[in-house]
């Protein structure tokens, strides 16, 4: 082999090691590029995530927002702001029982199961005519939904008339229906909708169905339960008439049977 040849070799050796540098340095910067890259994707979303999720944790709750709504839809047969005030039984009736309950209320159960036919049958004679308030307070206890969601769905049904308000309020606070305290049961659309086929009126009723199902009167049982908060009442039930609270003889609290509550009930009409 001359000198020429071997120079040339050499020389054409060097030139392809210097190209092959060179392509390692281009795919060498081109990898870091990527990576930083795909780095820069992996913060930016890990941080958006957090933005997301403290946006997320910040939005108010259903029901919190149902409560500072500024549009109420309120349901037909009502009066009052937002349609907070619910009157049961004949306008000339010259009396008015106000009438408080959370539906979760164990004792409001027992207090419809004993004494709510003999109410109906005061109202039906008029005697008196029925203010309901609907309260939520046990909701507040146990962070549940359920109060909050039978009252809509008692709007629901008042909606469709009086009498379906009335019937459904009874069948909610049945033996059969009602569930103890701990139990959030009537948070559960279904749930509610179930008692309603008692109910002829709502069985059936496809506004009913769909007012209970998309939350129609959400922002109603807000402010009416609103009106209960600011209420002198501390607990339920209550009884007023006249603005005096009606007990049980001896007793502060409500009347749990229909003995107790037919002589207390005669006793507020003659006073």
């Amino acid at each position: 082999m001359s000198a020429r040849n071997s120079n040339a070799n050499k020389a054409a050796a060097r030139e392809r090691l210097r190209e092959e540098r060179e392509r390692q340095a281009r795919r060498d910067r081109t990898r870091r590029q990527l990576v930083v890259a795909g780095s820069t994707v992996a913060i930016l979303a890990v941080a958006g995530g957090v933005g997301f999720g403290v946006v997320q944790a910040n939005k108010p709750s259903h029901w919190e927002a149902a409560k500072d709504a500024k549009a109420v839809t309120a349901p037909k047969n009502t009066s009052g702001a937002n349609g907070t005030t619910v009157v049961i039984g004949k306008p000339e009736a010259k009396k008015t029982l106000e009438l408080y309950e959370d539906s979760r209320c164990p004792i409001c159960a027992t207090f419809e199961q004993q004494v709510g036919a003999t109410i109906q049958k005061d109202v039906d004679a008029g005697k008196y005519k029925v203010k309901y308030v609907g309260a939520t307070f046990i909701d507040n206890s146990d962070n549940g939904e359920g109060s909050k969601n039978a009252l809509s769905a008692l709007g629901a049904a008042l909606d469709v008339s009086p009498e379906a308000f009335s019937a459904y309020k009874t069948a909610l606070y049945s033996a059969a229906n009602h569930p103890s305290e701990s139990d959030d049961k009537f948070a559960d659309d279904a749930a509610l909708l179930k008692i309603a086929d008692s109910v002829n009126e709502l069985k059936d009723n496809a506004a009913f169905k769909k007012n209970v199902k998309s939350g129609t009167f959400d922002a109603w049982a807000m402010k009416m339960s609103a009106t209960f908060d600011n209420s002198s009442v501390e607990g339920t039930p209550t009884l007023r008439m006249d603005g005096r609270t009606v007990t049980a003889e001896g007793s502060k609290n409500a009347p749990l049977t229909a003995p107790e509550y037919t002589a207390a009930i005669a006793k507020a009409l003659a006073g």
